[in-house]
């Protein structure tokens, strides 16, 4: 629910909610606003009784299953086929596939689902090659038998570290390397990750930041996108929905856009809380001339975000279409959404700041109304301006940005900046400071955007996630617990319950921050076969628990959601049946067999991805760039990522897995004890009438104080270690 997009001519992928009319579409031009989930990117596992994987999709798409609660689909219609790795990196086997459907009004706002296919020959890893040893714990010698350079980057951002700072004082080294010594290993684990070594970064001397990164896959093809950082988080109490009203307007009233429609290029812009993202799909150059597009891209996407007009004409044809599309997404699954969001981030704007907006607001903006707005906070420097694609000459392509965004927002320097938000102390805090290295630079070459330090920028740039204030689940933090919420609907059939806990996401940057993702993902499976192997032939009284540990930049924060679904009059067993099996695992944690059995299975899999590392879309390449930029990971392309992974593999220790990992579960785990972690929230989604036999329909009941009593007694049922199977 964070999202919401505008598409022209763009994806065909799976849209979930009501279908805009063919009168609507073609008034329109193919366009639409889509919302998305309010949950984050991708999770550590997905745990279904009835379907299980050990990794999870590159993405995900909510549906309605028939209950209220949300699940996830793979596009079927994808022509692509996609693989993960344990960070959900994507490789993209097979020729780009063209994105020329009809568009819907849906809940999601992104471009295309991945599938997820492992039964490919891949490049096999000679683990004799690497050594690590105490005259040199980062000499690191791995030798592949077929592994192609790299040439871009993952798609999804490796999940987000939780670890407490205690957990590496108290390690223990592993067996296998005996003879290194504790300060090696600490000096290892605190060193930096490699950067991908093909990413280049500017920034021009009014602000504005830049990414270029060549990917020929699609070949002949690249993508140009526009960030600006402000969302509907950005908005104040009379502005909710402006942030996508300008969008709207700026990406609709381009006439620079429109004449790119002939050329093959395909155009697409959403608003999410805390940036508005405006991008261009398009070939190189057109069949009938062997001119270069990215000027004239470029040149369009100059005129959407900093000059637009903002004629009454459009701004009331735009006001029509969002009143229009916000009746389309009142569905049971948004307002499942927005439940949850609303509980998840009570404390904060997060829970009142929908892009969508307000009905009774919308209806009375002006466009001088909307102007404000936008001079408020659409400027260079606060915008970073993404290309990814086949680009052979990076100089060339900083020239041409150069020649387009250069004087952009020069002329109007003399403006003061805006006057603060309430937020406006945290954004400046959260503002990421230019690293030395990010300007970039060309073999014997200096760019010649290099930020001129005589140059005073009169307006801020905003942070690069939402500067909010949260809760956090942390010990010792709240001593006021919240009673399980209760979400009730005539269009609901099913019980399911989510129980949250929020910490801040701790950005991958270190071998150190690697290596506690990989151990949380090793205890995390284990929870995913337990359950298959426990309940698969019997009858549960769930139909899935479904765990979830991942990070989002649109809402800056992590999020750990345990999700039970079951049939009404089975919710209180299902809540006792997935609480013991979480408890279970975290006071007796994974066994010595389990841990070598996932730790192979992860390392194949990053292998098996490293093997496939010329085969990644720019766009999802470049997705996972600006999600990884939000959260402050260090992105890393296959080879490296698999590299490094390698490297931290071997000292890995069992008590390490299971402690770390026993912090993730114990606000579930230790439930009602004085120093748990409080879940950030609790939320029930249940129908309001249920079929009893022998009665009928009858009203369904359910209290806060029951729904905690069904915990606690799960808790409190016995449990014993899981035996070691031999290998």
């Amino acid at each position: 629910m964070a999202a919401l997009s505008s598409v022209v001519g763009s994806s065909g992928a799976p849209q979930i909610g009501p279908w805009c009319s063919s009168r609507d579409c073609k008034r329109r031009g193919h366009y639409n606003s889509a919302l998305s989930l309010p949950r984050p990117s991708t999770p550590f596992l997905r745990l279904h009784s009835r379907h299980l994987s050990l990794f999870p999709p590159t993405r995900r798409y909510p549906r309605e299953l028939g209950n209220g609660r949300l699940g996830f689909h793979r596009n079927k219609n994808y022509t692509r086929k996609q693989y993960t790795s344990m960070f959900n990196e994507p490789v993209t086997e097979a020729p780009f596939s063209g994105r020329n459907a009809c568009i819907s009004c849906s809940l999601n706002r992104k471009r295309s689902h991945l599938n997820i296919k492992r039964s490919i020959p891949r490049a096999f890893l000679d683990k004799s090659t690497f050594h690590i040893s105490k005259h040199g714990i980062g000499n690191i010698s791995v030798r592949y038998d077929h592994l192609p350079q790299a040439t871009v980057g993952p798609d999804e951002p490796h999940a987000a570290s939780t670890a407490w700072p205690d957990v590496l004082e108290k390690q223990d080294l592993d067996i296998s390397y005996p003879e290194i010594d504790r300060a090696e290993l600490e000096g290892f684990l605190s060193s930096e990750l490699p950067s991908h070594p093909k990413v280049y970064r500017g920034q021009l001397k009014n602000g504005l930041r830049y990414l270029i990164l060549p990917n020929k896959v699609p070949p002949n093809r690249f993508e140009a996108h526009m960030e600006v950082h402000v969302g509907s988080i950005d908005e104040e109490d009379d502005e909710q929905g402006i942030a996508h009203m300008i969008e709207h307007v700026a990406f609709l009233g381009s006439k620079k856009r429109e004449k790119l429609l002939g050329t093959g290029a395909r155009s697409n812009a959403y608003t999410d809380f805390h940036h508005t993202v405006f991008h261009i799909h398009s070939p190189t150059s057109t069949k009938d001339s062997d001119g270069d597009l990215l000027p004239s891209v470029l040149d369009a996407l100059n005129e959407i975000a900093f000059h637009p007009k903002f004629l009454a004409s459009r701004v009331e044809k735009e006001r029509r279409a969002i009143l229009s599309e916000l009746q389309m997404m009142n569905t049971i699954e948004y307002r499942v959404d927005c439940q949850l969001l609303q509980h998840l981030h009570s404390e904060n704007k997060l829970s009142k700041r929908f892009p969508i907006g307000l009905e009774e607001q919308i209806k009375k903006w002006d466009a001088d109304k909307i102007r404000k707005f936008h001079e408020r906070w659409y400027f260079p420097a606060n915008a970073t301006l993404y290309i990814v694609g086949d680009i052979d000459n990076i100089s060339k392509t900083v020239g041409q940005i150069e020649a387009v965004f250069g004087q952009t927002g020069l002329e109007n320097e003399a403006i003061s900046a805006p006057s603060p938000s309430a937020f406006g102390a945290m954004a400046s805090f959260l503002v990421p400071k230019l690293s030395a290295g990010l300007a970039g630079s060309l073999s014997n070459e200096k760019s010649s955007t290099s930020l001129d330090q005589s140059k005073i920028l009169k307006k801020e740039r905003h942070a690069v996630r939402p500067p909010v204030k949260h809760n956090w689940s942390l010990p010792g933090s709240s001593t006021d617990g919240k009673l399980p919420q209760i979400f009730q609907h005539e269009l609901l059939q099913n019980f399911s319950i989510n129980m949250f806990c929020k910490i801040p996401v701790n950005k991958v940057q270190t071998y150190g921050d690697l290596r506690n993702v990989l151990m949380k993902r090793i205890f995390l499976s284990a929870l995913h076969f337990r359950i298959n192997t426990r309940y698969k032939s019997s009858n549960p009284p769930f139909t899935s628990v479904e765990l979830d540990h991942s990070d989002s930049g649109r809402e800056g924060c992590t999020v750990t959601t345990l999700t039970v679904t079951a049939e009404p009059k089975n919710w209180q067993s299902a809540i006792r049946v997935a609480v013991q099996e979480v408890r279970r695992l975290k006071e007796f944690g994974v066994t010595r067999g389990e841990l070598t059995r996932y730790m192979d299975a992860l390392l194949k899999d990053s292998e098996h991805l490293a093997a496939l590392i010329d085969n990644v879309s720019s766009v999802d390449n470049l997705d996972f760039i600006m999600e990884s930029d939000a959260l402050g990971h260090t992105v890393m392309d296959q080879r490296q990522g698999h590299e490094s992974l390698v490297a931290v593999a071997g000292t890995v220790t069992l008590e390490e897995v299971n402690s770390i990992g026993a912090k993730v579960l114990e606000y579930i785990a230790d439930f009602g004890k004085a120093t748990t972690p409080l879940p950030a929230a609790i939320v029930a989604c249940v129908p309001k009438k249920v079929h009893v036999d022998g009665i009928g329909e009858t009203e369904f009941k359910i209290s806060p104080t029951e729904i905690t009593a069904a915990i606690k007694s799960g808790l409190d049922e016995p449990i014993e270690a899981e035996p070691e199977v031999p290998s």
